[in-house]
């Protein structure tokens, strides 16, 4: 099964990768002003996620495979990949093992690393959306506020409310599925996995993802890399800097 995406501008391919729990339709305002500068963007759904196929089966190398198989369905080669948190996990996967593919990598607040599983309140709150009794996003929102006080992060959590049927709302993602893999997303970039092309790694300088221990690992296994830090940013740093974050992937461009 090939996934779902959303394509914007013509020009240059540029493949985005969301992060878990989020969707390529998350980045159509930055793939709008890529698209202007002359490239064309595929907001791209990994599966259980968006509108892409659901599976019982959720890890990095089918996340991996799944790109890959896109990439075939669409013809594409030579191709600028960037990824954002998971969806940078699965970049650097995938351009460690096509590298043919691959002509420039971006990662997006993300390091090769191990990272404990930090989702488990989030994904309680998304279990309490009981569909038979919350009818609107205001009402669901309620719900997730007990869970996640962040307004910024439920606003990004109800872009998976959809209506199933008329008066009835529905979530896109794969819930159930990725309850039970929420670990994977965690887990680290084989060691072996080795990319030599150019590679630029973005941090919010309000995040931890990416820290000073990790910039030797980065430079190991992406010899070819630079980290820039976007300013007044945390993990959502292409949401909340969006201008310093386009300005600073299209220089490296």
């Amino acid at each position: 099964m090939i996934l779902h995406s959303n394509i914007i501008g013509e020009g240059n391919p540029i493949i985005i990768l969301h992060g878990f729990l989020g969707m390529g339709d998350n980045w159509k305002t930055l793939a709008r002003k890529f698209s202007e500068s002359n490239f064309q963007v595929h907001l791209v759904d990994q599966r259980n996620h968006g509108r892409s196929f659901h599976s019982d089966e959720f890890d990095y190398e089918l996340l991996a495979e799944d790109l890959k198989n896109y990439c075939e369905s669409k013809r594409m080669s030579e191709i600028i990949l960037l990824g954002h948190s998971m969806g940078g996990k699965t970049a650097m996967l995938f351009a460690s093992k096509h590298p043919d593919l691959v002509k420039k990598l971006i990662v997006a607040d993300i390091s090769p690393r191990y990272y404990p599983v930090h989702h488990n309140v989030i994904l309680e709150g998304l279990s309490q959306l009981d569909f038979s009794f919350v009818k609107t996003r205001l009402e669901a929102d309620q719900v997730l506020e007990e869970y996640v006080p962040q307004i910024g992060v439920r606003q990004f959590l109800l872009k998976n409310l959809y209506w199933v049927h008329k008066g009835e709302l529905g979530l896109r993602i794969n819930l159930k599925v990725l309850k039970e893999n929420v670990s994977e997303v965690g887990e680290a970039l084989p060691p072996h996995a080795i990319f030599e092309k150019d590679t630029l790694f973005l941090r919010g300088d309000r995040s931890e993802y990416i820290m000073e221990n990790d910039e030797m690992l980065i430079k190991r296994q992406f010899p070819n890399s630079q980290i820039i830090t976007i300013n007044n940013s945390g993990h959502w740093l292409h949401a909340e800097n969006p201008q310093e974050f386009y300005v600073a992937v299209v220089n490296f461009l």
